[in-house]
């Protein structure tokens, strides 16, 4: 349930609208919901303030379906990251209001918070097309959270004068989110300039040694530049998150 309904019902309790027992029933479904295969956390929107995201990779088509349409009916919203375009068209078949794209992997049901169109932005810097998929995981969620994005994509360090031609859109991001595999460089070079902090994304892309992304991970945990958090390889999504609770902190009244 989202906090504006709690707090909606709440006032029509005080006001008489409501009786403590109708009220009771609806608030039945907290802080937990259960289908046969799964227990949906319905309680983490008002802990966090961002409902539970389902981690598709390994879940069957009818269970996502199920979760969907149950995390959809208690929040208005719902997104599952690192599905497959099978099972995207099995749920899309059975959820035509959903949606799914296909490079990030997301597939997201009902509508987003809008982002404002002035004001804080996260910029999702990609080092090369080869990591689109995760750039994109953490941009969209972006968006699902209903934050304002700037994407600047293939301008990794073998011809850095793409990035420098990009210096005033990194300076004035709140946050950057900096996606690079190979040996990870970027995230590097991007922390030296900014004063924001950096959220470096290693991803799996790279030749031999680049051994399915750690040689990015290392790279960036051993970075000389300041003020750099790192996330696991390929989580864009993790990356979003923890973008997403610096942002609300800046966007949220004072």
């Amino acid at each position: 349930m989202k906090p504006e309904n709690i707090k909606r019902l709440l006032e029509q309790i005080a006001s008489g609208g409501c009786s403590v027992t109708e009220g009771m029933e609806q608030l039945a479904c907290l802080p937990y919901s259960e289908l046969p295969h799964t227990t949906l956390d319905t309680h983490r929107e008002l802990r966090q303030g961002l409902p539970e995201t389902v981690f598709g990779e390994n879940k069957t088509p009818e269970q996502l379906v199920d979760i969907m349409v149950r995390l959809g009916e208690s929040h208005g919203r719902a997104l599952a990251t690192r599905v497959t375009p099978e099972a995207a068209e099995f749920v899309l078949a059975r959820i035509p209001t959903a949606f799914y794209d296909p490079t990030s992997r997301l597939l997201r049901l009902g509508e987003s918070p809008a982002a404002p169109t002035h004001g804080p932005y996260a910029t999702v810097a990609c080092a090369g097309t080869s990591d689109l998929p995760v750039a994109e995981e953490a941009a969209q969620t972006l968006d699902f959270l209903g934050h304002r994005v700037q994407r600047l994509t293939d301008v990794g360090v073998a011809g850095v004068h793409r990035l420098l031609d990009k210096v005033d859109v990194l300076r004035e991001s709140s946050v950057v989110l900096c996606v690079a595999g190979m040996e990870g460089a970027l995230t590097s070079v991007i922390g030296g300039l900014v004063a924001a902090p950096v959220i470096g994304i290693p991803t799996s892309v790279g030749y031999g040694v680049a051994r399915g992304g750690h040689a990015a991970l290392n790279a960036m945990l051993s970075s000389c530049a300041s003020g750099v958090a790192v996330v696991n390889i390929d989580n864009g999504f993790g990356a979003a998150v923890f973008a997403h609770t610096i942002m609300a902190k800046l966007t949220s009244p004072s």
